[in-house]
């Protein structure tokens, strides 16, 4: 009547040695990397800077802090003309924070002031954007339109949400006369 304890036994077997089988012979899958790779980005205001340990606090508007460390190789850009490579991240100091996560450490890699000789800030609904050609096109309020060339970064790392029609706010700088996006992201 009912299937012995042997049988079920060998039923299994030969149904994981059938799993196995095929698996070894199936194409091999892309398997994610576990992790962040690549630099991520975010903005917000300076919390507290910590000069002994060369690390920062950065509040984004959703209330939450965010510690990042710095190096001697991180670029901060927009800040006043002094000695120290870290002026201009008094608190309170908008700032828009490129970084790599290493294990549970974010080391910034670039830390971009916004406003007082920063980064500008305009928000619009995108109507192109070319990765490849490190083009990105919005259309503002008054219904005029802005072309951003976009930095390596930004082409590569930032706003990989971001399609056509979405609302952005857009950070950038003008650079001899070209406007650069440096960080955009979709305004919710």
């Amino acid at each position: 009547m009912g299937m012995s304890r042997k049988g079920a036994i060998v039923i299994v077997t030969l149904v994981i040695a059938t799993l196995v089988i095929h698996s070894a012979s199936a194409p091999a899958q892309n398997v994610p990397v576990s992790g962040v790779t690549g630099t991520m980005g975010l903005d917000g205001t300076v919390d507290k800077f910590y000069a002994g340990t060369h690390s920062a606090l950065v509040k984004t508007a959703d209330g939450i802090r965010h510690l990042v460390h710095l190096t001697d190789r991180t670029a901060v850009h927009g800040r006043r003309p002094t000695e120290d490579p870290f002026s201009g991240l008094e608190e309170g100091s908008q700032v828009v924070v490129h970084y790599v996560v290493n294990g549970d450490t974010n080391t910034a890699v670039e830390i971009d002031r916004v406003g007082d000789g920063g980064l500008n800030l305009v928000e619009g609904t995108v109507v192109g954007i070319d990765r490849v050609a490190k083009k990105l096109t919005i259309q503002l309020a008054d219904d005029s339109s802005m072309t951003l060339r976009l930095t390596d970064r930004a082409a590569h790392d930032v706003g990989k949400d971001v399609m056509n029609r979405a609302k952005v706010i857009v950070y950038y700088a003008d650079e001899g006369g070209t406007r650069v996006a440096h960080y955009f992201k979709t305004v919710r």
